[in-house]
This record gives structure tokens, C-alpha cells and sequence, in this order.
């Protein structure tokens, strides 16, 4: 196992740099690119085009934004205390929610300021800065999906560095989670070992003996 701040260092590594890359890009296109703006990369498959996401991460929808800010705060802060809780245990499970959380911070950082910054309205009403549009495929999701069914979106529909980052750190978690699970059991297995050892008295273990030996 890692020492603490050796962990805590990598981790605070890989937060700062996803949201160093997602707010140096998305600086350059609002420096370079008017709102609906769009440059083909890869012909009409893949495009940088300039929207503003007033909703969750992809375009979805989850009720106003002061709401959405609120609820990915408190999301976020619920990584930091169970990327504490985990320790040092497991690398690379910790590694995946160190990429969650640099870039939910990413665009926590639009919602509080750019609102501000861009178009002097109150912190916490901020749109995310959404620019990588894959055009892959564009339709209503079935009704009986929850949460998003019913609503016509686009795979992958435009996204950021941030959107990208949460979405290897998920890929990863459920990659990882298994091993990280198994060496979590027997990490507390082998500590559970010596306190039963503990439990088993002197005057009971030479008792034991006796009976043995007769």
C-alpha cells in the first residue's frame, strides 16, 4: 500500500491536469469561436462545435441550474470522501474516480463562474462550455429506459474534456471494481485473523491441550 501523501499526490496530479486541459480548451474556444460556431475535423463525423449546456453532463436534463450546481457539488464531495475512505488501497480503482473527479470539478468551474464571467448573471447559473461533437447517431431513446426515455438525443452528442474524463474514470471504476472488491475482503479477512486469535484466552487454549492430550 502507498503512503498517504503519496496517494493524495497522485490523485491531486490527475484532478489538476484533466481540469487544467478542460479549461484550456474551452478558453481557446471562447476566444476563438462564436456560440454555434462549428469546424469539421473529421468531415460530419466529428466536428468542434460551440454549444453551452445548461443541464448534466451529455445534454441531459435534470431541472434548473442552480439545481444542477447544487447536486453535482454534493456529488463531488462525496467522491472526495469515498476516495479517502478507499486509502491507499488498489491503484488504478482509485486512479478511475481521480479522473471522475477532476472532471466533475471541470465543469462544476462553468456552473459557478462562467455564468458570472460571460454574461454577468449570479454564480451557481453558469452553462457548461461544450465543443467535441461526435455525429454518430441521432434519435429518441426508448420510453422504457429510465431517466432519459423519451428524449431525442444524439450519440455521442457535444461534449467537453471534462464530459470525456467521467467518462474513462467510469470505464475504469467498472473495470477495476472487482479486483479492488476482493482485495478489500481479504484485506479485512487478514485483520479479522489476529483479533479472533486475540479472543481465545490463555486459561481456555492450555485447557484445549489437556483435553488433548488425555
Amino acid at each position: 500500500m502507498e503512503a498517504p501523501k503519496s496517494w493524495i499526490s497522485r490523485v491531486s496530479v490527475i484532478v489538476a491536469v484533466v481540469i487544467l486541459i478542460d479549461q484550456v480548451t474551452k478558453i481557446i474556444v471562447l476566444n476563438t469561436m462564436n456560440l454555434g460556431d462549428s469546424i469539421p475535423i473529421l468531415g460530419n463525423w466529428l466536428k468542434f462545435t460551440f454549444t453551452e449546456n445548461p443541464g448534466m453532463a451529455f445534454g441531459l436534463q435534470f431541472g434548473p441550474p442552480a439545481m444542477i450546481t447544487i447536486f453535482s457539488i454534493v456529488a463531488t464531495i462525496l467522491i472526495v470522501i469515498y476516495l479517502f475512505s478507499i486509502g491507499s488501497v488498489y491503484g488504478p480503482y482509485r486512479y478511475s474516480l481521480s479522473f471522475v473527479l477532476g472532471g466533475a470539478l471541470g465543469n462544476i468551474i462553468d456552473r459557478v463562474f462562467y455564468g458570472l464571467i460571460l454574461y454577468d448573471e449570479p454564480l451557481f447559473l453558469g452553462k457548461v462550455v461544450d465543443f467535441i461533437h461526435v455525429n454518430a447517431w441521432r434519435g429518441y431513446v426508448p420510453e422504457g429506459i429510465p431517466f432519459i426515455g423519451g428524449n431525442y438525443m444524439a450519440l455521442f452528442p457535444i461534449w467537453n474534456v471534462a464530459d470525456m474524463a467521467i467518462v474513462c474514470g467510469v470505464v475504469g471504476i467498472l473495470f477495476f471494481q472487482r479486483k479492488f472488491h476482493l482485495i478489500t475482503e481479504a484485506a479485512e479477512k487478514s485483520q479479522n485473523e489476529p483479533d479472533l486469535a486475540a479472543d481465545i484466552s490463555p486459561g481456555e487454549s492450555h485447557s484445549g491441550a489437556e483435553n488433548s492430550g488425555q
